[in-house]
């Protein structure tokens, strides 16, 4: 049987998490030594530039599939998929890439579109399951 895209599109979001959270790491290395970032990281100076805008977007795509996440289940759990909700879990993971790109970039007004098109692919995944 082959997975419903609205579970293959969460998978690939969370993926996307793991990526950005390897890049906020790395980031975090502009601003951290090696003693800070092992130890119990009690008292550490607020991020700064690259780090906290990894952090942010880490945070906000966090957000995102907490979202997504349990209307995506619900509808495979419950046979509500349908073509609204495939294509609404494909706008918003893409939407989650381009948004975490352009986060990263400091793009703002097209970060901020591609944030809200998140949005509405997360409805389109919840609508078939109340409507």
């Amino acid at each position: 049987m082959e997975m419903p895209i609205e579970l293959t599109m969460l998978g690939l979001a969370v993926v996307w998490l793991f990526v950005m959270i390897v890049a906020m790491a790395f980031f975090s290395l502009s601003e951290r030594n090696t003693a800070q970032l092992v130890g119990p990281r009690d008292d550490l100076p607020a991020a700064k530039g690259m780090f906290a805008r990894a952090t942010r977007n880490v945070d906000n795509h966090r957000e995102g599939i907490i979202l997504f996440a349990p209307f995506a289940l619900i509808a495979v759990v419950t046979d509500s998929t349908t073509a609204m909700t495939a294509i609404g879990a494909q706008v918003f993971f893409y939407s989650r890439v381009a948004h975490g790109i352009l986060y990263l970039l400091g793009v703002p007004w097209l970060r901020s579109l591609a944030w809200a098109a998140g949005i509405v692919g997360t409805f389109m995944v919840a609508w078939p399951i109340f409507f």
